[in-house]
């Protein structure tokens, strides 16, 4: 039986030795390597932080010392030695989460992945767990040094620091990258850490010279180590932190499971927060990954192992249409500015980024600080254009609706990843945007229905130059170009039987329009005429929807966001206020947080495929 076998959760780990650490270590990253390519997932960062979180269940004893990962992409080590090794499922509907989950094991607390939200949640529980006189049970905080350039994090450290008797230690897993490189006045500052071990140095020659000096010897030492902060702040400044008032412990090599467990046993017992500094490599142990300069392995697919090639070769995406469109339009506009929180390759920004390096700016994990930053961007005389995963425009709702729509500000946001995601769940679902921006005042929203839509959309979204636009489209590769039978005053027909009165005015929103089409096609056959058309600009809703409604018996609206706010209430809305009396029926995702799985997978558990669809409506007609 290999060691990795014989752990079934963190108790096991107390009595291995030396020799089998090391071991458990090699075996784990063989079985990263192996099951995550056949699934799939976020590899690099599990084989970087393998010691850490050995040495992290060595120390502490969870579930009762509560560990909060951030982000939660790199908790796959944590879910083996916790006893979670079937990883045949990874990502797939009925298998494991690819981040914490509540729902398969009780050592997992925070099941949101998005960055920077640790440190508050960690504060909450040692400070719940004071207040309720529980000062024996730690909380732990892993944080990724790229989740350190978001604003939460510093709020957080803010309130721990005038805690002096918090039992909470922060781990910083600095491996220089969030996806990329971690850049900023952060990332400078922990590679001075990183980098500068003349203060160690210095004080261990003081240690091993004056002892050896008869009498005085001892007495200098002890005044030397006393020096030790003004050394280090001219030497290695982590005064950073230690002006917080947080204990800074390290740098430490996050390979050498003796070296953390020794830092992290300092750290639990000093009786107060502290911050251990851990050196880790993303991609630790597998070439491929070490050796993949853009993004070290972060996120992959189904690869070949011996090879890390991958084995599934996708057609071209909607990023990359996205990606050359925005290229074209920075030739012909020098006033065309580029903004991304630490997600570059993701969004499609570095080949807009190598050709205008001065106007690109990737601020970190900082989605408000960017939304902020690009109507300063605006009000300079520039068009920023601001590429983020859907999910994350949450977090910076208030600066688009405050500090852009308030303010006028021309500026557009390109949503990658909206609607149904797929295998990474709940927290990365972008399900919420069309909801969110549809309360903005003044502002425009474009869902592209293929990629030849986008270029058309991004060069409307940026000749705004009063009011915020936005931009949204799915994972994935694109599919066939749909074409218009005919377009009416912005609006284009997609399908129709003539121009005559039908049965059902079918709107397909962005990306489903393809589903609204075989729905069509579908009571088409059961005699239903159906007229299909895309709105191409969602919002605000076009008023000539009035005329297209007027002749139909019913209409009835396909989007992938959230039926609570959708497109579809804004078009039901739009036609009560106006007098257009007509049913129509709505086809969304339901108000819940949805779990992982394949994006068919899920829209088939909530019933937004075209079977289901045209069954609803076949039947709402015959009502």
């Amino acid at each position: 039986m290999s060691v990795l076998e014989r752990i079934q959760g963190p108790g096991d780990l107390t009595d291995l030795t030396r020799p089998e650490l090391a071991t458990l270590a090699q075996e784990i990253r063989t079985f990263l390597v192996d099951e995550v390519s056949r699934t799939g997932g976020h590899l690099g960062p599990n084989l970087g932080v393998v010691e850490l979180t050995i040495a992290i269940h060595r120390v502490f004893d969870s579930p009762s010392d509560a560990v909060v990962f951030d982000t939660g992409h790199q908790s796959y080590v944590h879910k083996l030695l916790t006893g979670r090794h079937d990883f045949s499922g990874l990502r797939k509907q009925g298998g494991l989460s690819g981040y914490p989950s509540r729902a398969e094991s009780e050592h997992d607390v925070v099941e949101s992945s998005h960055a920077s939200s640790s440190l508050s949640w960690a504060h909450g529980i040692a400070a719940g767990r004071v207040v309720t006189g529980q000062r024996d049970r730690h909380t732990v905080a892993v944080i990724g040094d790229g989740a350190l350039t978001g604003g939460m994090a510093w709020e957080a450290l803010n309130n721990i620091a005038a805690e002096s008797d918090l039992p909470l230690v922060i781990v910083v897993n600095d491996n220089e990258r969030s996806y990329a490189p971690t850049r900023g006045g952060l990332a400078d500052h922990l590679a001075t850490l990183r980098t500068t071990r003349g203060y160690e140095r210095f004080l261990d020659w003081g240690k091993s010279a004056l002892h050896r000096t008869p009498v005085v010897g001892g007495a200098m030492y002890e005044t030397l180590h006393g020096m030790k902060k003004g050394i280090k702040d001219i030497v290695a400044p982590q005064g950073l932190f230690e002006d917080l008032g947080l204990k800074y412990v390290g740098p430490v090599d996050g390979h050498d499971i003796a070296a953390l467990e020794q830092a992290l046993r300092r750290a639990r017992a000093f009786g107060g927060p502290v911050l251990v500094h851990a050196i880790t490599q993303k991609g630790k142990g597998y070439d491929h990954a070490i050796n993949d300069e853009s993004d070290q392995f972060h996120a992959v697919g189904v690869i070949n192992p011996e090879t890390g090639l991958p084995l599934e070769i996708s057609g071209r995406s909607w990023t990359e249409e996205f990606s050359d469109a925005l290229v074209e339009l920075g030739e012909e506009r020098e006033d065309i500015v580029a903004i991304t929180a630490a997600m570059m390759i993701p969004v499609g920004l570095d080949a807009f980024s190598k050709r205008f390096p001065k106007r690109t700016f990737d601020v970190g994990i900082a989605e408000q600080h960017a939304t902020t930053m690009a109507a300063g961007l605006a009000y300079a005389g520039l068009h920023p254009v601001v590429a983020i995963y859907a999910t994350f425009l949450n977090r910076a709702f208030d600066q688009l609706l405050m500090d852009c729509a308030l303010h006028r500000a021309g500026v557009t946001f390109v949503l990658d990843r909206s609607g149904i995601t797929g295998p990474d769940g709940a927290s990365h679902h972008g399900m919420w945007d069309m909801s969110l921006v549809g309360i903005v005042p003044g502002l425009h929203l474009a869902a592209p229905r293929d990629g030849q839509q986008i270029p058309a959309a991004l060069r409307t979204a940026v000749d705004i130059a009063d009011a915020p636009s936005v931009i949204r489209f799915p994972k994935g590769s694109v599919a066939d170009p749909i074409g218009a039978v005919r377009s009416v005053a912005g609006v284009d027909v997609l399908m129709e039987p003539d121009e005559g009165a039908v049965d059902l005015l079918l709107v397909g929103v962005g990306s489903m329009a393809a589903t609204a089409l075989t729905v069509a096609d579908k009571l088409g056959a059961e005699g239903l005429r159906v007229r299909v058309v895309d709105p191409v600009w969602a919002l605000p809703v076009n008023p000539v929807l009035d005329e297209l409604a007027g002749d139909a018996g019913r209409v009835a609206v396909v989007e992938d966001n959230s039926l609570a706010g959708g497109i579809g209430s804004h078009v039901s809305t739009a036609l009560r206020d106006r007098g257009i009396d007509v049913p129509i029926d709505l086809f969304g995702l339901p108000r819940e947080f949805l779990d992982h799985g394949s994006r068919g997978q899920v829209l088939d558990r909530v019933g937004l495929t075209p079977e289901a669809i045209a069954a609803r409506l076949l039947a709402s007609s015959r009502r």
